[in-house]
């Protein structure tokens, strides 16, 4: 069921995404993401639609873990961990791994298009 959720949400950003070029990479460096955007000078607007991408991003995140994973994600974060080390430590099964990678391209190609409306207005 969630194999099926994340294939229908790539089939979506990439119907409805068609201005992106690329892929974004699959490294998992969620805080160098989130960064990036703020040194743009994005409108109220725009801020918003980046918090809600991320937002969603930690949410389709969690929701792939099982109960042990998602504990012990909570602890490596309030441990000081960024979310890419959290989800490192974590024994993440092959499936869990790809889903993971596609939840990440999602997000990232989301951002990219806030970024480029931005870049073009």
């Amino acid at each position: 069921m969630k194999r099926v959720f994340v294939l229908a949400t790539i089939l979506a950003v990439v119907l409805l995404l068609p201005f992106v070029a690329s892929a974004a990479p699959t490294k998992l460096d969620f805080s160098n993401s989130a960064n990036i955007y703020q040194e743009i000078n994005l409108t109220p607007q725009q801020r918003q639609q980046l918090q809600a991408v991320r937002q969603r991003k930690n949410r389709d995140i969690q929701a792939m873990l099982d109960s042990s994973q998602r504990v012990k994600l909570a602890k490596t974060l309030h441990a000081g961990n960024s979310l890419d080390q959290a989800l490192e430590s974590l024994d993440l099964q092959p499936d869990q791994q790809e889903m993971l990678k596609a939840i990440v391209q999602i997000s990232n190609l989301k951002m990219k298009a806030v970024s480029a409306h931005f870049l073009h207005n």
